[in-house]
């Protein structure tokens, strides 16, 4: 919270700072948040408000609230703080709201940072894991999160990796997991594979080392056979799921639309086809690229070239994707020796080896279209290639000026296709080479099969096994889990093959099939795999027949709002998404689409730049807590920004915070227990009752309108206008007590109960203090939600005066609260003025809400 935001009049004292083992301190001059800590985590323990019925009989809505669990790398930090206090205050909502509420907790345990923390500690990632966990366990604890504890998964326990483990057998079986040979993204320093989706700008995206390509046989989850559905359900999102990750998964996934296109080569009986967006371009194909380092190439280079060509592989494979592809970088290519021949005019073009594309996308052969494509013009002048315009684009020959012109335009130079705009030219040439069967209309897509083999030990091990005699063999379900050997004492630096190779005992096993003599597979699934599926999981976590009862499932499920970092944007939701349409399929769930709801919380910066070590900006999440207290801290998240911004820490104020907590704990304490007919808990907050009713209007008037508007905020989760709203609703109630009836007014006592309700989803300490000191049992959570007396919610309404060229030719009734840019809609739509501009354009428009607009027109 920043000291400009918080407008809130401090107490008359700055707040002491007292042990927390201390009795709360409510007085006039001081309030400490973190006094009440201790008292109220014992007695929310005591009572496990949070936890969520599975009786099929329970008349309340289900809602199921998910934050993206966390990895066990330490104790929480900043982002965690401001990621769990958004869902949390989300899920205290609604259960508020009568819900029942499934809001769970569990940890994505398996993974690199604990296999490495371990090598340097000589530890064991199991133990590095688990107190990590119990680290952090204790933290949420006492940040107050509304967890049903009983639900609790960790992904690294062998009853959760057992049915990731049934899982991958079950995609196997549907042949949606296979083995094979391909091009991979290697890191040379954590010595495993990477997804593509791990390789941020060329780099590992945990060490940040270069990545290099190598070919390996690996395990795949084939993806790209859901490409069309992943792209086709995210419709129903729209709206529901910020648009950027939406923008992001649809290019990530990258569906073109084109042609496939089939080059006789001279010498081969086999053509080789290529993928184009632009068909209609094919006249301009003056040359003919396959990627340098694939097997086509090998293949297709005469014998006089190899050395040649395999001195410039061993160059190609120093360079990243990035690299490669870069418009930047000079173009190198090797003649290969051979000539293609163009299908539409029959013409020879020559056949060449280059860098710039990359042999796993496409076919790993392009033609090239140089007057149109800025790569393809850079190799052609390079080597001295024709360039010929086919698209009459208005601008001067790419020949001579070195620039492409990839716009549309009429087709020339193009034969039939002459005179054709870009659109009817592709459908034209589509058809005919379809008629002369050399090509036909295609799609292609971006995305490719997710590799999940991982040469590392601290995963779910992959249960196949490989004999002689039978091939791969999957292990029976009922030797799941293979569990993890423990290879304590061992070691598990990186080796370029899994720790797992070394263990021969565990590698040594026998067929299920045969019984003969079998190696199990020693490489590890991607942890991604793991985090897939686990929302289903946390429906019935110890259920031991399948890897979720199917009907918690469909009690619970879809979840209904997920909140998490953009980070994950592509990798985990595009997988969950995969892994949900998988277990549609099979029959299992009956949704197709995991999350119906997503929010994006921002990162929490520091000094306009991300907290690292390296930066010395980090900020200690337990120093703050401990130096301002839970509440303070939550309160300054979630009252910053909207959750999807970032957060600058150097902007921030947590003493603002505690000093607007100290003044709703003093008006609790004013208030205190009231007559012996002050009402109970669970009509007490905002009920227009008869005593409340006899209060002071105008302040009613502000409670009731605090409850309308604060519920609309949450639910739309612009929760730092909700709390602005609810220092105003203290300021109007102190000024209530100091200046007008007095703490003792019925409508006094509404407010300050409905304060307590209205921010037990922020600061639950703080509320749940106050609570009890209004004279309730708890816990406030148990309160209910206040509803707003539709009698109260009438405004009083203000004149607004409508000039045109600065004379009066309107007036408007309108609230005193009214926005600018509500009101200069309505000051355009109003009668007076249409008759005033008699057509004439608006060239400004003056606003002074709420009782001035004034139009200039042209």
């Amino acid at each position: 919270m920043t000291a400009t935001q918080s407008a809130e009049p401090a107490a008359s004292q700055e707040p002491r700072v007292t042990d927390q083992a201390h009795s709360p301190q409510v007085a006039q001059d001081r309030w400490d948040p973190r006094s009440v800590q201790d008292k109220w985590q014992a007695r929310w323990a005591e009572l496990d408000l949070f936890r969520a019925s599975d009786d099929p009989a329970d008349p309340r809505p289900r809602t199921y609230v998910l934050d993206m669990f966390p990895y066990p790398s330490g104790d929480l930090h900043m982002g965690h703080a401001e990621a769990y206090a958004v869902a949390d205050a989300m899920a205290r909502y609604h259960f508020q709201r009568g819900r029942n509420v499934l809001h769970p907790i569990g940890w994505d345990a398996f993974g690199l940072p604990a296999e490495n923390a371990a090598i340097k500690d000589n530890a064991h990632p199991a133990d590095w894991t688990r107190r990590n966990i119990e680290t952090q366990a204790a933290s949420f604890r006492r940040y107050a999160l509304s967890f049903d504890w009983s639900r609790r998964l960790e992904t690294c326990d062998p009853d959760y990796y057992r049915w990731t483990q049934w899982l991958f057998l079950r995609l196997y079986e549907r042949g949606l997991a296979y083995r094979g040979d391909g091009y991979v993204n290697w890191c040379p320093v954590d010595q495993t594979v990477l997804a593509n989706e791990q390789v941020i700008g060329g780099r590992c995206e945990r060490c940040g080392s270069e990545v290099v390509r190598k070919v390996l046989t690996q395990w795949y989850f084939k993806i790209t056979e859901y490409a069309d559905r992943l792209l086709a359900d995210m419709e129903p999102l729209e709206g529901n799921w910020p648009a950027r990750v939406l923008l992001m998964q649809r290019n990530w996934i990258g569906r073109s639309d084109g042609a496939e296109v089939a080059f006789a080569i001279e010498g081969r009986d086999e053509p080789v086809t290529v993928f184009t967006t632009r068909p209609d371009t094919l006249f301009g194909a003056t040359f003919f690229v396959i990627a340098a380092d694939s097997q086509l190439a090998e293949d297709l280079c005469v014998p006089g070239q190899r050395d040649e060509l395999h001195r410039y592989v061993e160059q190609v494979r120093k360079l990243t994707d990035i690299e490669r592809q870069s418009t930047d970088r000079e173009k190198t290519g090797v003649f290969l020796g051979r000539h293609a021949i163009n299908p539409v005019n029959g013409e020879r073009i020559g056949v060449w080896a280059a860098d710039y594309v990359l042999p796993d996308y496409g076919t790993g052969a392009i033609m090239a279209v140089p007057a149109h494509d800025q790569r393809d013009l850079d190799f052609a002048r390079k080597f001295a290639l024709p360039v010929r315009v086919v698209v009459d684009t208005g601008l001067p020959d790419p020949a001579q000026t070195g620039t492409a012109t990839p716009g549309d335009g009429k087709l020339v130079n193009s034969g039939p296709l002459n005179g054709l705009a870009k659109a009817a030219a592709i459908a034209a040439i589509t058809e005919l080479l379809a008629q002369q069967g050399l090509g036909r209309a295609a799609v292609s897509y971006r995305l490719r099969d997710w590799l999940v083999s991982r040469q590392r030990f601290w995963g779910a091990p992959i249960p196949i096994v490989y004999c002689d005699g039978c091939g791969e063999v999957p292990v029976p379900d009922e030797q799941l889990p293979v569990l993890l050997p423990d290879l304590r004492g061992q070691d598990l630096a990186p080796k370029g093959v899994s720790p797992l190779a070394g263990a021969a005992d565990w590698v040594n096993t026998q067929c299920p099939k045969c019984g003969g003599p079998a190696k199990r597979d020693t490489d590890t699934m991607d942890t991604f795999v793991d985090s897939s599926w686990y929302f289903l999981r946390y429906c019935s976590p110890r259920y031991q027949a399948g890897p979720f009862e199917l009907d918690a499932v469909r009690r619970w499920c879809p979840v209904d709002l997920y909140v998490g970092g953009v980070e994950h944007a592509i990798l985990h939701l595009l997988y969950s998404r995969f892994f949900t349409k998988v277990l549609h399929d099979m029959g299992m769930i009956d949704f197709t689409e995991p999350f119906t709801r997503l929010v994006n919380q921002g990162q929490v910066i520091n000094q306009g730049k991300s907290m690292s070590k390296s930066l010395g900006n980090g900020v200690d999440l337990g120093e703050q807590l401990a130096e301002h207290g839970v509440d303070a801290i939550r309160l300054t998240m979630v009252f910053a920004s909207p959750p999807e911004d970032d957060i600058d820490w150097a902007d921030m104020n947590p003493d603002a915070a505690v000093k607007f907590l100290g003044r709703v704990a003093r008006i609790a304490a004013d208030v205190g227990t009231g007559p012996a007919g002050a009402p109970a808990a669970g009509a007490a907050a905002g009920a227009a009752g008869a005593a409340a009713a006899a209060g002071d209007v105008e302040l009613r008037k502000v409670t009731h309108h605090t409850i309308d508007e604060v519920t609309r905020l949450v639910e739309s989760t612009r929760l730092n206008v909700a709390v602005a709203r609810l220092m105003e609703l203290a300021s109007a109630t102190r000024k209530t007590i100091d200046s007008g009836p007095g703490a003792a007014d019925p409508a006094v006592r509404e407010a300050a109960q409905t304060l307590a309700v209205l921010l037990s989803l922020f600061a639950p300490y703080t509320a749940e203090e106050c609570w009890e000191r209004l004279g309730h049992q708890p816990s406030v959570a148990l309160a209910g939600w206040p509803a707003a007396d539709p009698a109260l919610l009438v405004r009083n309404l203000v004149t607004c005066v409508i000039q045109v060229d600065g004379k009066v030719r309107d007036r408007l009734q309108v609230p005193p609260e009214i926005g600018e840019d509500e009101l200069r809609e309505l000051a355009l739509a109003a009668p007076g003025v249409a008759r005033a501009l008699a057509g004439r354009a608006v060239r400004a428009v003056f606003v002074r809400p709420p009782k001035l607009v004034n139009i200039v027109p042209e």
